[in-house]
């Protein structure tokens, strides 16, 4: 698999061929033998991580994969691991016939054993089961990479994890600790009074965010559906049942572009709390972040691509000052896209092919946004002062509704979270839904479409209410020190 060049690559898929043939060969003679070569079950005593823990002259029965066998002579040293841990096993052919012949003979590289034995300490020191048994319990039919590297390599890690983390203990650390900062989430969430509660992943509308949807049809109602973009209409309905609290952690959908920190299907965290504001939802979330990164680091300091983020103290900036610095007006004025647009390209620092396509001023405003200030943000950075045309679901600021209640939380130039008070006035929604129509009959396509039931659900009453949304896989990234989104999903979408 390491070959690069042609011939390298002819005789690599030789070796596979071959080694596959004499794999098929032992299946099928432990078949014309009578064994089962694919058990139904193992009865275990320990994972692998405790039985690691465990006593000399323990007893134990362990199962895990072959990822390692070293035959000298009358003594095969072998290892067995899972996601967790591996652990080091041996048999003799002359105390234990019967497991060093499974071992040496009939167990492959990449197969699942079990094996019962009792634990011991090498002369180096290492923990050992000394084998008195070992059973096969799945024979695997093509072998373990040896080697990662070159772009053919990445490629293949994408697309066949499993091999991926059979043979990288850092990208098995990867996603222990994506599983933890999920784990830690829940739990924090679960233990101040949030529920969590599930959404339709098919929606009517595409409506809940700015983006491009992805659109399906339903046979059955002969109708076109959108995969959900965000599930923030109807947690605000879930409020509105008379839930204080609540919390979704799934899947989203937007057809946008690629690159390292954006893929089109991604895990969101969206929460609500009635009675909050805006306010009180940057002090939870400082306080969520900080429980998860202190449980996973040991203190508030992330290390990503070779920076240091100290989330003990968070920072603040203020959108609209900073925009009308760069843009020498006040965005605030700013309803004209044809005459902001002349004005963005009279500065001269935006490449005009980028400024002439965009066609709303939310559009124009953003993109200035994302291409100065966002990238000189380092430290994790809250960011209020947010114009109000853009986004249509917060709620405008009572002393000056030309701004919003909202807050982003920014960290080395990436969006994390998204956050604000909710707008809860019907009439003041249904302008704002109106705008966004507007704005898509103008070649907006991630412009938010009318849902004329949440609309109603409106009409009938909602509380104040503050929501906020967390990018899993952007936090999860930054926890990692991982350099692409791809790295910290299992089975990233792949052409």
């Amino acid at each position: 698999m390491s070959q690069n060049n042609n011939n390298g690559n002819n005789n690599v898929q030789q070796n596979v061929g071959s080694e596959f043939e004499v794999r098929m060969g032992k299946l099928q003679k432990m078949q014309e033998d009578g064994e089962v070569a694919y058990k139904a079950k193992f009865d275990r005593s320990h994972r692998i991580a405790e039985a690691r823990e465990l006593d000399v002259d323990a007893e134990v029965r362990l199962c895990g994969r072959l990822v390692a066998k070293r035959v000298m002579g009358k003594l095969i040293f072998a290892r067995i691991g899972d996601i967790d841990a591996s652990i080091q096993i041996c048999t003799t052919r002359n105390e234990m016939p019967e497991a060093y012949a499974v071992l040496r003979s009939t167990a492959d590289m990449g197969d699942f054993i079990g094996v019962s034995g009792k634990i011991f300490v090498t002369g180096t020191g290492e923990k050992t089961v000394l084998c008195s048994e070992v059973v096969l319990l799945t024979k695997a039919l093509r072998g373990l990479p040896e080697k990662w590297h070159g772009i053919t390599d990445i490629d293949l890690k994408y697309r066949q994890r499993y091999l991926h983390l059979v043979s990288d203990e850092a990208g098995r650390e990867t996603f222990r600790i994506r599983l933890k900062t999920i784990s830690d989430i829940r739990q924090f969430l679960n233990s101040n009074g949030f529920v969590e509660v599930e959404t339709p992943i098919l929606q009517n509308v595409a409506c809940g965010a700015n983006a491009r949807p992805f659109i399906t049809h339903h046979n059955a109602l002969d109708q076109d559906f959108y995969l959900r973009i965000s599930p923030e209409l109807y947690l605000k309905e879930v409020i509105a049942c008379g839930f204080d609290r609540v919390y979704e952690l799934g899947k989203n959908f937007r057809n946008e572009g690629m690159d390292a920190s954006h893929l089109q299907e991604f895990t969101m965290l969206e929460w609500y709390a009635a009675y909050w504001d805006y306010k009180d939802n940057i002090a939870f979330l400082q306080r969520l972040l900080q429980y998860v990164i202190k449980d996973i680091k040991g203190d508030y300091i992330v290390e990503y691509r070779g920076k240091k983020f100290d989330f003990s103290h968070f920072y603040e900036l203020n959108y609209t000052e900073e925009l009308n610095k760069v843009l020498g007006l006040d965005i605030l004025e700013a309803h004209d896209p044809e005459a902001l647009k002349a004005h963005v390209l009279a500065t001269q620092r935006f490449p005009k092919e980028e400024v002439e396509c965009l066609n709303s001023v939310t559009a124009i405003i953003d993109y200035v946004f994302k291409k100065t200030v966002r990238p000189s943000i380092e430290q994790p950075t809250i960011v209020t002062g947010y114009p109000s045309y853009l986004v249509p679901l917060a709620r405008r600021n009572d002393e000056d509704p030309r701004l919003l209640d909202m807050f982003q939380l920014l960290v080395d130039g990436v969006e994390l979270v998204k956050a604000y008070s909710e707008l809860v006035n019907p009439v003041i929604q249904r302008q704002a839904f109106e705008e966004q129509l507007e704005q898509k009959k103008a070649g907006d396509e991630e412009a938010m479409s009318p849902d004329e039931g949440f609309l109603l659900a409106m009409e009938h009453g909602m509380p104040p209410i503050s929501g906020l949304g967390i990018g899993i896989d952007r936090l999860v990234m930054f926890l990692t020190d991982e350099a692409t989104l791809r790295d910290i999903i299992l089975f990233p979408i792949m052409k």
